[in-house]
């Protein structure tokens, strides 16, 4: 009975890491909200004072987000904003900006 217990719950961790599974599209996904300032896929439209992120080292991404984060870098939302996500969707966020064009 032991062991059909042990196997059942090694099949339940199984199948809840399987669940748990890397999207694919996490990282646009949650870039996908920072479109109503950044403009789509992080073009900032000319003129509106945003920054374009499309392109956008990676390295410089994660800085200025941890900078808000922080608080070291102020800002009106964006502290606010960095705030509600982990270091790993960050670096998600930033991934996917440096690959855009």
């Amino acid at each position: 009975m032991k062991l059909l217990t042990t196997v059942a719950a090694l099949c339940l961790l199984a199948a809840n890491s399987a669940a748990r599974a890397a999207d694919p599209n996490l990282g646009r996904n949650l870039a996908a909200t920072c479109a109503n300032c950044h403009g789509t896929n992080g073009n900032a439209v000319a003129g509106s004072g945003m920054d374009s992120l499309a392109g956008m080292a990676k390295t410089q991404t994660l800085q200025k987000l941890a900078d808000y984060k922080s608080g070291a870098k102020p800002a009106t939302i964006m502290h606010q904003i960095a705030k509600g996500y982990t270091d790993e969707q960050l670096d998600l966020i930033a991934t996917y900006f440096a690959a855009q064009k």
